[in-house]
Parts: structure tokens; sequence; C-alpha cells
């Protein structure tokens, strides 16, 4: 019989900074692995480079949702995207839809763009990209729906293992992302769904665009 790993997450009093820019040899080994695990990877200075390398990833007239995203949003990818006229954007389609009446509308088109763009809430060093998430809307593309999926990642978000990435998940970007949709919506966020990409089935069917920089949470 296969053995499953139990993963608990605490709490801890010796908290890692999570915004600190990882090395750029750390960054390398990260590449490297992730590579070996079939996302296709490239190193980038800055967000400006990572908004023009997206538009080259993504064809003219492609369907394209982006996830709710800081990184996205900072980098100006977002609004590129969204408002640009270049794609068949989802976002804005699905947010002039009825959340009741239109919920398969909705859900669809969001499941299986041609391509998905976001960020992750962590990589480990062993090449794992770990996701989380209040309502799920992004993970189905993020899983596999997608055509392609790209990811964004600033370099604070690096980290060792993927004990650690929970950490980060928890310990970091919840009350951030609490925060924000307090602001947006009046309730706080939850990690509700949690999903982790040790590889990609389909080689460089996923993205991931690694900055030197720090961006997002």
């Amino acid at each position: 019989m296969t053995q499953m790993r139990v993963i608990r997450w605490s709490a801890t009093s010796n908290a890692t900074p999570f915004t600190d820019p990882a090395s750029g040899e750390r960054l390398g080994a990260a590449a490297d692995a992730l590579a070996a695990h079939g996302f296709a990877v490239e190193i980038l200075d800055d967000a400006a480079a990572a908004r023009s390398r997206v538009r080259e990833l993504i064809p003219e007239g492609a369907s394209v949702l982006t996830a709710a995203s800081e990184t996205l949003r900072l980098s100006g990818i977002d609004d590129d995207v969204n408002t640009g006229g270049r794609y068949r954007a989802v976002r804005p389609r699905v947010l002039a839809m009825d959340r009741t009446t239109d919920a398969d509308e909705i859900r669809r088109p969001a499941a299986c763009p041609d391509v998905i763009v976001g960020s992750v809430a962590a990589v480990t060093e062993t090449g794992s990209l770990v996701v989380a998430s209040g309502s799920g809307s992004r993970l189905p593309g993020y899983a596999g729906g997608a055509g392609r999926a790209i990811w964004v990642v600033g370099a604070q978000k690096l980290v060792p293992d993927l004990d650690t990435a929970l950490r980060r998940v928890h310990e970091h970007c919840l009350p951030l992302e609490t925060a924000r949709t307090l602001r947006a919506y009046g309730r706080p966020s939850a990690v509700n769904r949690l999903l982790v990409l040790n590889g990609e089935h389909v080689a460089g069917r996923g993205s991931v665009l690694l900055l030197r920089e720090a961006i997002g949470y």
C-alpha cells in the first residue's frame, strides 16, 4: 500500500522573513529543479521584463484568464490582458455576468481558457509551485484546464521546501490577502483550497517567469 505523507501546519515563533528576494544562486537552483519537472523556466530581471515576455508568450486573439494577483496588478500585466484589446479576455466577461443565473457560463470559460496567467504563493527550491485559494476559481486552469499556464513569481516567494511554503501561505500571504478582501469585499480571505504543482505532464505547458526582484506577496 502506498503511504501518504500528511502535512500539518502550525504557527511558529521563529517565523522566516518572507519578503527578502532570494539570491541569484538560489533562483538558478530552483529554475533547474523546475525545468527537470517539465516546466519552462526563465529568470528575468524585473516586472517590466516579465510584462514584455508575457506579451511575447501569448498569441494575439487567444482567450486569456488573469488570476487574481497583486503581482499581475502591480506589473501592469492585468491591465495589458484585460483592457488592451489584444486578447479575448475572460475576466471582464465573467465579471459582467450574474453569479446566480449565469453560474455555468462563468465557470466554463474560467476553467479552460487558452491561457491562464497568474502567480503563486510560493515556489520551492525542490521544484514545486504552491497555490492557495479561497474560491478555487483559478485552480482548474492552473492544474490542466488551460492550454497554457504562465506564472510570474517574485524572488521573495522562493522557499526551501513544501513545509516552509505552507508556512508562507498561512503566516505571510493569508493576512495580506485578508486585508485586501476586507477592503474590496468586506470579508476575510481563507485558505480553502491548496494546489501543489510538482511537475508538468505536458512538458513546457507551464511557464514560470522567476524575477530577480520582489513583487506582490
